[in-house]
């Protein structure tokens, strides 16, 4: 298929998509929906981004002025349409504010069932502020995380440790100059197999056991890779450089774009990363609340398909802009008008 791009009305470009085949063919959908802040936002003709303090020449991106019932019965509709497009190994991300998250969380309870619930991601969404306020400063917003059933595409996403990380847990230095640190090669639990033998003549310690075979043991040892303590205790040597990351956690550090070019632009970084864990390179990528087509961006850079909707002409402007900018050029996406 061609990557799509729709302007026109969510529900209409939902229920296009599933007149159209698309039905359990999108293995992942990322939405960030506007938040109920009651707000207007705006782009002058400068590109200056604003929500309170406005220029006369400044033109409405959209307007985001739903309140609680109202609000839920909105996100609802969409998110009913979308749920039968994911395929059976599909991931939703919802990005929404903390004031209305945990409404919308019950709701998506109910319509992917709480068992298929993941996380509740907290993101950090910007430095700092020191607003006087009765309250702790505001400096997160949350995704919720859910997939359609038990075998989701799921690629095991880790984080890159920074330095002063590497220099804590790789804390011994070998002749070479190469960073490592020590585990041990023995876990709980006794066993009566090949991994209760004794290696070098030695046991394992009371109540537990060989972490992996002897063989493999005595391999490591002919690789260098078990360090001898000066009273004959034997550890398994990790290399800094040979490491693959550290397994993410349900907090992310993705700020925003310090001078967005479209209201509430999300951090690219974040949309690939959500993208590299929850799809693979044949996937389709649906975001129906496209603002800035970041998400579209990061698609394409990563080599997956994608379908995009947005009814804003700002919006729509934005986005093929952005895919310019890319070298993503129009005849290498579909666009239509619903």
């Amino acid at each position: 298929m061609n990557n799509l791009l729709i302007k026109g009305d969510n529900i209409t470009g939902l229920q296009f998509l599933i007149d159209q085949g698309y039905t359990n063919k999108i293995d992942l959908a990322y939405i960030d929906p506007p938040f109920a802040t009651g707000g207007t936002f705006s782009v002058d003709i400068g590109g200056r981004v604003a929500t309170i303090s406005k220029s006369n020449d400044a033109k409405i991106a959209y307007s985001d002025t739903l309140k609680d019932e109202e609000y839920l019965a909105y996100i609802r509709k969409r998110i009913e349409l979308i749920y039968p497009l994911l395929s059976d190994k599909g991931s939703f991300y919802l990005h929404i504010d903390y004031k209305i998250g945990h409404y919308v969380k019950v709701m998506l309870d109910s319509i992917f069932g709480i068992e298929n619930f993941r996380n509740d991601i907290t993101r950090i969404k910007c430095n700092p502020k020191n607003f006087q306020k009765i309250g702790y400063g505001n400096i997160k917003d949350m995704i919720l995380f859910y997939t359609k059933g038990d075998n989701p595409i799921w690629n095991n996403p880790v984080f890159e440790y920074t330095k002063d990380e590497i220099t804590k847990l790789y804390n011994k230095i070998d002749t070479n100059g190469r960073r490592y640190t020590t585990v041990p090669i023995h876990a709980p639990g006794e066993t009566k197999g090949n991994t209760s033998l004794p290696f070098k003549g030695i046991y394992p310690p009371k109540g537990r056991h060989w972490r992996t075979s002897i063989e493999e043991l005595e391999r490591l040892d002919k690789d260098g890779l078990i360090e001898w303590s000066s009273n004959g205790n034997p550890r398994k040597i990790n290399y800094a450089d040979d490491r693959i990351g550290k397994k993410a956690q349900d907090i992310w550090d993705f700020k925003d774009p310090q001078y967005p070019i479209y209201p509430t632009q999300k951090n690219e970084e974040l949309l690939q990363f959500i993208i590299k864990a929850s799809s693979s390179t044949d996937s389709i990528v649906l975001d129906c609340f496209a603002g800035s087509g970041t998400t579209l961006k990061a698609a394409s850079n990563l080599s997956r398909k994608w379908i995009g909707i947005d009814q804003s002409e700002l919006a729509i402007k934005t986005i093929k802009n952005n895919l310019k900018d890319e070298g993503l050029f129009a005849a290498e996406y579909d666009y239509i008008t619903l």
